[in-house]
């Protein structure tokens, strides 16, 4: 009986062996490099409004984003990167409500948006409704019943396009730097300085003792925001910088040489005073310190 059991077990195992037999493993399909492969999905575009301003901005092949409109303009893009980061993650938040009435959120006939583009040309739109504690509602078009609360959502797009723009570092200017700096007032009446070893100088003389208030003057030197970028015709001159109230030009050692400043301020505004650096014709603002600091200098000299 047991030797009957083992060959049948024996003949078992050779009809599987047999059947095996001629039945070749199928190789692994290399992939085509001339097909090409599918490319993950990436945002491209994004577009906001706040009801009465749009903003486009695109990314770059180098993968930078900026502003649609105007390529050359100067965009600060951690602003877009922001904003993006925001709407991507609008859906992961929990949701107010998943059956809204939109009018109960403002959301009934909102012209406020936020659209966003990828690689393969697929569109995504939220729209904005009312604000409630720091946030706004916020529903995606196509799925109008399910409502967030997004916080710093209104804020991000409620911004203007120069309130985005990367500002220019001005130069810090000392006497261990500069070689030689003007200051002139509107009616012609003029500071000239020359600095050597970190020693202010005028017509040779050591007058370092009575530079505090120029001192003090170039070191709160900065652009607080943009007024105009590329402004129409007229513009400088109702802004007081066709005939500036103060010139201030200074020649300074840089890394890339000797380099040189001229920075024009014109008439008050918001705390400050419209100002132009060197051609650009971009209108910014200048703190007021410095600038009636400047002012006082090219009138009274450094008794100003």
């Amino acid at each position: 009986m047991k030797i009957r059991n083992l060959c049948a077990l024996l003949l078992a195992l050779m009809l599987l062996a047999l059947a095996g037999c001629g039945q070749k493993e199928q190789p692994t399909q290399p992939e085509n490099p001339d097909v090409p492969q599918e490319e993950e999905a990436v945002p491209v575009r994004l577009v906001c409004s706040n009801g009465s301003t749009t903003l486009r901005f695109s990314r770059e092949e180098d993968g930078h984003w900026l502003w649609a409109d105007d390529k050359t303009f100067p965009l600060d893009e951690s602003y877009a990167l922001t904003l993006l980061e925001t709407v991507q993650g609008i859906e992961s938040l929990p949701p107010v409500t998943t059956a809204a009435q939109l009018a109960d959120y403002g959301l009934e006939s909102s012209a406020k948006y936020v659209t966003l583009t990828d690689s393969q040309d697929t569109s995504v739109t939220y729209r904005l409704g009312s604000e409630s504690d720091g946030s706004v509602y916020v529903y995606r078009e196509g799925a109008e019943a399910t409502v967030y609360a997004v916080p710093d959502l209104l804020g991000q797009i409620g911004r203007s396009i120069y309130d985005m723009m990367a500002l220019p570092e001005l130069p810090q200017l000392t006497a261990d730097n500069v070689s030689a700096l003007t200051v002139t007032a509107a009616d012609g009446k003029s500071l000239s300085l020359t600095a050597s070893e970190g020693v202010w100088l005028r017509s040779g003389q050591d007058v370092t003792q009575w530079s505090g208030t120029l001192t003090e003057a170039l070191g709160q030197l900065t652009l607080l925001r943009c007024i105009d970028y590329r402004p129409s015709t007229g513009v400088a001159e109702l802004c007081g910088l066709t005939e500036p109230a103060v010139t201030l030009t200074v020649t300074y050692r840089a890394i890339a040489g000797e380099t040189e400043l001229t920075l024009r301020v014109g008439a008050q505004r918001d705390g400050g005073y419209y100002a132009t650096v060197n051609d650009d014709d971009t209108i910014y603002l200048l703190p007021a310190a410095p600038a009636e600091a400047l002012a006082a200098l090219a009138a009274n000299g450094l008794n100003g």
